[in-house]
C-alpha cells in the first residue's frame, strides 16, 4: 500500500490528540475556575472525567474496529471530538464543560485503538516494531506538549483559545485521515459481532495477559512519579513551581528517546526485549528509592532511566500484541489501553493510601516489588515456555 509511512504519522497524530487534549489546559486551571465561577475541584474533575471516558471507550472501540473497520471508526471518532471541542469553546458553565469534555474523550479514544490496529495491518512481523516506535514516540509527546502549548496560549489569550487551537489541529487530522486512510482491515477477515467474551480470551492468552499486565504496572508506576514527585521536590529540595516543571522534562525525554530506540530493535527477540527492559525498570525504580533523598541530580538520572526503559518496551509490547491477535487485534489493543489507563487512575489512589501508611519509600517500594515479581513471571511465560515449546 502506498503512503504507508505517511499513514503511520496521520493515525499517530490522532492518538497524540487524546493525551494532548487531556493536559493542555492544566496551566489554566485558576483562570477556568474564575471564568466559569466554579471550584478548582470541578475544574480538576473535568480532567479526570476525560481520562475515565478515554479508558472506558477503549473497550468499546476495540471490538467495534474489528467488526466494522478502521476508517469508519477513526473518522467518526474524530468528528465526535470536533463537535465536542466546539461545545467546549462555547461553554459558559462548568456543567456544560464537563459534558463536552466527556464527549471529547469518547470521540478521540478511537485514535489510539485504530492507530495501532492500522499499523498492525500495514506491516508484518518485526517490520511493525519501527512504526510502533514512531507511534509511541508521538503519543508520549502528547501529555508533555499539552501544558507547554496551553501555557504559551494563556500568555496572550483566554482559555477559550485553547479549544480553537484543538479544533484547528483536529480538522487537519480529520482531513488527513479522510484523504489518505483507506480501509486496512484484511479482506480475509470475517465481520465479527461485538462480544465481550473476546476480552476474556485475550486475558487468558499467555502473551495477552503478560503484556497487558506489564502495561498496567508500568503506567501505575509512571503516574506515581507524576503525582508524588512535585511533593518530594518541594519537601526535600525546596524547588519552585518552574523548577519542578523542568525536572519532569528528563522523564518525558527518556520515554520519547526510549520509544525511538525501541522501534529500532527489529534484530532482537521481542520477548527478551520486553522482559529485560522491564527488569531495567525495576533497577531504575530501586535506584530512585536509594537516591531520591540524597541528590537531586541522581534523582533526575534515575527517573530518566525509568522513562528510557519504559519507552524502549512500549513499541515492542504493541507489536507483539498485534502479531499474536491477528483476527481481533483492535480488541486486544483496546483491552491493553484500558488497563494502562486503569494503571494511571489506580496508581495515585493506592499510592496516596500507602503514603499515609508509611512514606514515599513504601509507595515506590511496593510498585517496584510488584514489578519485579511480574518480570519473573514474564520471564517464565514468555521466554522459558517458548524454549520448552521449541
Amino acid at each position: 500500500m502506498k503512503h504507508r509511512r505517511l499513514l503511520v504519522y496521520l493515525v499517530a497524530l490522532a492518538a497524540f490528540l487524546g493525551p494532548f487534549s487531556q493536559t493542555i489546559y492544566v496551566p489554566l486551571i485558576p483562570e477556568v475556575t474564575r471564568e466559569l465561577h466554579t471550584t478548582p475541584f470541578l475544574v480538576n474533575f473535568s480532567i479526570s472525567i476525560y481520562t475515565i471516558f478515554l479508558a472506558l471507550m477503549q473497550m468499546v472501540y476495540g471490538p467495534l474496529t474489528d467488526s466494522i473497520g478502521r476508517r469508519k471508526v477513526m473518522l467518526t471518532g474524530i468528528l465526535i471530538y470536533l463537535v465536542a471541542t466546539i461545545g467546549c469553546y462555547f461553554s459558559s458553565s462548568i456543567e456544560f464543560l464537563l459534558v463536552c469534555r466527556s464527549l471529547q474523550a469518547i470521540g478521540i479514544a478511537a485514535g489510539s485503538v485504530v492507530a495501532v490496529t492500522v499499523i498492525g495491518d500495514l506491516f508484518e512481523g518485526k517490520d511493525r516494531i519501527q512504526p510502533m516506535g514512531t507511534f509511541q514516540m508521538m503519543v508520549s509527546l502528547g501529555p508533555v506538549l499539552g501544558p507547554v502549548v496551553g501555557g504559551f496560549l494563556s500568555a496572550s489569550f483566554d482559555f477559550h483559545m485553547i479549544f480553537i487551537a484543538l479544533m484547528c489541529v483536529g480538522f487537519i487530522i480529520l482531513a488527513g485521515n479522510f484523504i489518505f486512510l483507506h480501509e486496512t482491515k484484511p479482506s480475509t477477515s470475517k465481520k465479527q459481532n461485538f462480544r465481550f467474551l473476546d476480552f476474556l480470551s485475550i486475558l487468558q492468552n499467555r502473551i495477552g495477559y503478560t503484556v497487558i499486565g506489564l502495561g498496567f504496572i508500568q503506567y501505575y508506576a509512571l503516574y506515581n512519579f507524576l503525582v508524588f514527585l512535585p511533593a518530594i521536590m518541594s519537601e526535600r529540595y525546596s524547588l519552585s513551581v518552574e523548577q519542578k516543571g523542568l525536572v519532569f522534562l528528563p522523564l518525558s525525554l527518556g520515554i520519547v528517546v526510549g520509544s525511538f530506540f525501541g522501534g529500532k530493535m527489529r534484530k532482537y527477540n521481542e520477548r527478551k526485549v520486553i522482559v529485560y527492559s522491564a527488569f531495567l525498570n525495576v533497577v531504575s525504580l530501586f535506584l530512585f528509592i536509594l537516591v531520591s533523598n540524597v541528590s537531586l541530580i541522581l534523582l533526575i538520572i534515575s527517573i530518566s532511566f525509568f522513562g528510557l526503559f519504559l519507552g524502549m518496551s512500549l513499541p515492542v509490547q504493541t507489536a507483539l500484541l498485534t502479531q499474536e491477535f491477528q483476527s481481533n487485534r483492535a480488541t486486544a489493543i483496546g483491552t491493553y489501553n484500558f488497563f494502562r489507563y486503569m494503571g494511571m487512575s489506580i496508581g495515585p489512589l493506592l499510592g496516596s493510601f500507602l503514603y499515609h501508611l508509611g512514606s514515599y519509600g513504601l509507595v515506590y517500594g511496593f510498585v517496584d516489588a510488584i514489578l519485579l515479581l511480574f518480570v519473573i513471571l514474564m520471564r517464565k511465560h514468555l521466554i522459558q515456555n517458548k524454549k520448552s515449546l521449541n
